[in-house]
């Protein structure tokens, strides 16, 4: 026990003569971690590689962009979303144990909260904001952030899925809005800039060129895109394509990537379709869609007018239509509308679109080598029009009604049910009619063709899927007509529908 006694005395006193050697090193400049090294002599280059005067104009060009970079930024908003959604509890058999139910908590007791970010720009001086339909779609909370940082709760004021723009509005005096340009006036090799957020980085501007105009929107034939090579990412859906005189030309929405990054194809709905949304949406609460009614097809060879340009065949006139009261028939080629020269069916949709309803307006048509001019006023397409427009005739051979533009389409299913299903048109599902309609894989039914507005109140629509009524399965048109022959029609009628991938229940009352 003594010599353990010394030996940590020893080791006590030795590591004090260590510690004091080492202070008195430091003191005295002795002791350092790096050898010791001289002042390297540098000169740093004076003059610039190219005098500015030789690159005036690139210069002048710099300059000029820094001004329109900084005139339209403060008009360029971040778009915040918030989601709540309750979570979902499991079993766990050890919850019995230690006295915590988790399947019989209150879900609405805690929630995941989704984010997600998109681009916006403010469009009037009373803070309307301009974005993309899929940035703020079944969100609950909407919030903005303006380019100095403000943040603001936003007002979704109205939208459409199919058009994929959104109006918000923000109550904040003072706000700068970019003008509408005329995308119209737009032509392949202009210089434009996209700018939004892209990944979260606000205030993000990247350049580039219109590379094509008249691109198909291929979910809603109400308008086509601009394509820009300017660089466009998650984050930049509903930021604006900017032209030279800081005019918005077009809503950035949509690219073509295999990696979901920029891959150079990005597109834009044009500023004229916006401009109709935008003054659609606060004038009447939704957008107002004309239509002239007709089916066409791409001008084949040797159909080419005596002047020399193409035009619009008309292969089909939808009955009780603009066309139809027109008296436009099969076979005629659109050659004007309302005074503007027609080429191909996306002119002729862009000029439909941009006309105001039961305004009088002249369709000019070649009809056996002769140039007739028409006169018809616009209605607002109906609800149902592109549905309807999916369903294909009915093959040869098979049964079922026929779809509007046939001779017998006005006619009700016959029955002497004097059900409220009757007036239903209905024809079979086949499986090329179910990949057209969107309809999962196995389900059995009759597709709906024609259905009057006041049944099961508009619930029900052209392109749904009947399943069954009251239980009992429809297979076909054959039995359907047995089904509503056999209710009774002072009952309540309970129908199966399937719509796209959405299954419910719909209840038809009776007459």
């Amino acid at each position: 026990m003594k010599n353990l006694f010394k030996f940590l005395l020893l080791v006590l006193v030795l590591s004090a003569g260590v510690s004091l050697l080492y202070d008195y090193q430091l003191r005295r400049g002795h002791l350092s971690f790096t050898s010791p090294t001289r002042p390297e002599k540098y000169t740093l280059a004076d003059t610039p590689p190219v005098a500015s005067k030789e690159i005036a104009s690139l210069a002048a060009l710099s300059n000029e962009r820094r001004k329109l970079v900084a005139s339209v930024i403060p008009s360029v908003v971040s778009v915040k979303t918030t989601k709540r959604v309750p979570r979902q509890y499991g079993l766990d058999p050890f919850d019995f144990f230690r006295g915590n139910l988790r399947p019989y908590r209150n879900p609405g007791d805690e929630a995941l909260i989704q984010n997600s970010l998109g681009s916006g720009v403010i469009v009037t001086k009373e803070g309307h904001i301009i974005t993309n339909n899929h940035v703020v779609d079944h969100v609950d909370e909407i919030e903005v952030q303006l380019s100095d940082g403000r943040t603001r709760r936003a007002r979704l004021i109205g939208a459409d899925a199919e058009l994929d723009l959104a109006v918000l509005k923000i109550d904040e005096p003072g706000v700068k809005p970019l003008k509408l340009g005329d995308s119209d006036a737009v032509q392949a090799g202009d210089f434009v800039l996209a700018v939004g957020n892209p990944f979260g980085f606000e205030e993000t501007v990247t350049e580039g060129i219109i590379s094509s105009k008249g691109r198909p929107n291929r979910i809603d034939g109400f308008g086509d895109y601009l394509q820009t090579d300017a660089a466009i990412n998650p984050g930049n859906s509903g930021g604006p394509l900017i032209n030279l005189a800081g005019e918005v030309i077009g809503i950035n929405t949509a690219i073509i990537s295999r990696s979901g990054t920029s891959s150079g194809i990005g597109f834009a709905i044009p500023s004229n379709t916006v401009r109709m949304a935008l003054e659609t949406l606060l004038k009447k609460g939704r957008i107002i869609r004309g239509y002239l009614g007709i089916e066409t097809t791409g001008v084949q060879p040797g159909q080419v007018t005596a002047r020399n340009t193409s035009g619009v065949p008309v292969v089909a006139v939808m009955p009780n239509s603009p066309a139809a009261d027109a008296k436009i028939q099969h076979g005629d080629i659109i050659q004007k509308f309302d005074g503007h020269e027609v080429h191909n069916i996306a002119e002729l949709r862009r000029l439909v679109s941009q006309t105001e309803l039961d305004k009088k307006v002249d369709v000019e048509v070649k009809r056996g080598g002769k140039e007739v001019t028409l006169s018809t006023k616009l209605k607002e397409q109906p609800a149902n029009y592109q549905l309807a427009r999916a369903i294909p005739p009915n093959e040869p051979g098979q049964e079922g009604p026929s779809l509007p533009d046939q001779s017998d389409a006005d006619q009700p299913n016959e029955s002497s049910g004097g059900s409220a299903l009757d007036s239903i048109q209905v024809r079979d599902l086949t499986p090329q009619l179910a990949q057209r309609l969107a309809i999962p894989p196995g389900v059995r039914g009759v597709v709906v063709t024609q259905v009057a507005s006041d049944i099961a109140g508009g619930q029900i629509r052209a392109g749904d899927v009947i399943e069954a009524i009251n239980q009992e399965p429809v297979n076909s048109v054959q039995d359907y007509q047995q089904a509503i022959q056999s209710l009774d029609p002072g009952q309540p009628q309970v129908l199966s529908v399937c719509r796209q991938r959405t299954r419910s229940f719909v209840v038809v009352q009776p007459r």
